[in-house]
């Protein structure tokens, strides 16, 4: 283990349900229960959601251990209360209603702001979070990292079935979270005072409301020194969401010690790129980083895996993520093991049953 190896965390949020699958408003009172011994616990946007953040992790052991414990803690206070606690990026049944929004001043302000647009993004994410020295090194790893985003979105894509039917897309929640004015893919910045730029443009248009609010599927973060990966779908297990992170760790650990200039590509092709991931998932096409060109999302997965396997041998991590790509490609992402389990019998409620983390 490289003892300089980049530090990283992550977060991830989930729904609550009631034992039928449908969402309950229990979310912060299953939050409040929950043992908190390592790691975070925290409220969301609504009051059918919880979610949990890893402490600032070094190895791949550390995230696992804290991302399985948190879930199971969290499954247990749900099942406390009647509930159930479900990894899945957007919500498998039709609901009459919507979700209440969490009690809390901020979020009610968003919900008046922004209208149904808060109301009816009820989804689940996984985000990561990669130390990094300064702002400026930041945004030189988010213009790298760009041409990888849809490749990785593949790898925790886990929202193939919502409202009770098949959407035809492996990851619907990036779809529905794209709803947001700050949302999507970020451009290729020329500098920090770009980024900033943008984000003071959004400020006074009241396109966001505080800095938080910069929803960019990779974005320098307000809280830590760190870069944010903002993509993923709530992975479907704890060592799927672990795989993410240390994926992703490997390939900024190889930005870093790159010298070349980022790839010129262009935002809406990018756009495009991620929209195709989100589609077809890891079992369809993806456009390759370095072509663009669609190949079987699998191989260009591995092909990720080989660009970062430099950094990824330095941390220990290479046997785990080639084990756990070939893992994902054999028995099916997230979304590919929704829409199996709903095909048998059409029922959004096997999904439900299939996802829901026991206690």
């Amino acid at each position: 283990m490289n003892k300089d190896a980049l530090t990283f965390g992550v977060e991830e949020e989930f729904f609550v349900v009631d034992r039928a699958g449908h969402l309950s408003p229990a979310g912060d009172a299953v939050v409040d229960a929950a043992d908190e011994e390592e790691g975070e616990l925290q409220q969301e946007l609504t009051r059918s959601q919880a979610e949990s953040a890893t402490g600032i992790c070094t190895t791949r052991d550390e995230a696992e251990r804290q991302l399985s414990t948190m879930r199971a803690e969290l499954a247990k206070a749900a099942v406390r209360r009647g509930c159930r606690l479900l990894p899945s990026g957007s919500a498998p049944l039709a609901e009459t209603d919507l979700p209440a929004i969490t009690p809390n001043p901020r979020y009610e302000r968003m919900s008046d702001h922004f209208g149904a647009t808060a109301r009816t993004s009820h989804t689940c994410g996984c985000h990561v979070h990669i130390a990094v020295p300064d702002r400026e090194t930041g945004i030189r790893v988010i213009n790298h990292v760009r041409p990888f985003l849809p490749t990785l979105l593949t790898v925790t894509a886990n929202s193939a079935i919502c409202d009770g039917y098949d959407t035809g897309y492996a990851s619907w929640r990036y779809q529905q979270w794209n709803r947001w004015p700050s949302a999507g893919s970020p451009p290729l910045f020329t500098s920090l005072d770009h980024y900033e730029s943008i984000v003071d443009a959004w400020l006074r248009a009241g396109a966001i409301l505080d800095r938080a609010m910069v929803y960019w599927d990779v974005r320098l973060s307000e809280k830590q020194p760190t870069v944010e990966f903002r993509l993923g779908d709530v992975a479907a297990t704890a060592g799927e969401a672990a795989l993410f992170g240390v994926l992703i760790r490997g390939l900024v650990g190889t930005i870093l010690a790159t010298e070349e200039h980022p790839p010129d590509l262009s935002n809406e092709v990018l756009r495009a790129q991620i929209w195709r991931a989100s589609r077809e998932g890891l079992s369809g096409r993806c456009p390759h980083f370095r072509t663009g060109d669609l190949a079987p999302a699998s191989d260009v997965l591995d092909d990720v895996v080989t660009f970062a396997a430099g950094a990824l041998e330095e941390t220990g991590d290479l046997d785990f993520v080639r084990d756990g790509c070939a893992r994902l490609t054999a028995e099916g992402s997230g979304a590919d093991r929704q829409r199996a389990r709903f095909e048998k019998r059409a029922r959004p409620e096997d999904v439900v049953d299939l996802l829901a983390v026991q206690p």
